[in-house]
């Protein structure tokens, strides 16, 4: 019995251990233009500030795509794929919806470079949130 105990009391500080060193996983949905993307941007920015190991990945579709196309600015006249690059540079992984692409007859040229596609963005907001354990953030 005694050492039941002790195998139950290791493994319970093991998965303690385990819990205080693991990474927060973070899904930022964007479907609401430019405004939005500038807000959520500046959060994801300040969120790797204090938690430099967070993964963060950023699912756009509908008008949310939008700051992920070339030539995309923010209202000061700052391009947005600057932006966009110093948080892929930081690990932020960014994906575009491609019923979003079919729908607004879009193409995927006129994205700037880095980001992937993905069938469908609510779908893989799911698929993050159910199967991988995101947490959910829509700026």
């Amino acid at each position: 019995m005694k050492r039941f105990r002790n195998t139950l009391a290791a493994l319970a500080f093991a998965t303690l251990s385990l819990a205080a060193i693991a990474q927060d996983k973070v899904v930022y949905h964007f479907d609401s233009g430019l405004e939005q993307a500038v807000k959520g941007l500046r959060n994801m920015r300040n969120h790797l500030d204090v938690e430099p190991k967070a993964r963060l990945v950023a699912v756009t579709h509908a008008q949310g795509v939008d700051f992920l196309m070339e030539g995309a600015k923010t209202k000061d006249g700052q391009e947005f794929a600057s932006l966009v690059s110093a948080l892929e540079a930081r690990g932020v992984k960014f994906e575009i919806c491609e019923i979003t692409l079919k729908n607004r007859q879009l193409k995927r040229e006129q994205f700037i470079m880095g980001p992937a596609f993905v069938p469908s963005g609510v779908a893989r907001i799911a698929a993050l949130q159910a199967r991988e354990h995101f947490v959910y953030i829509k700026p």
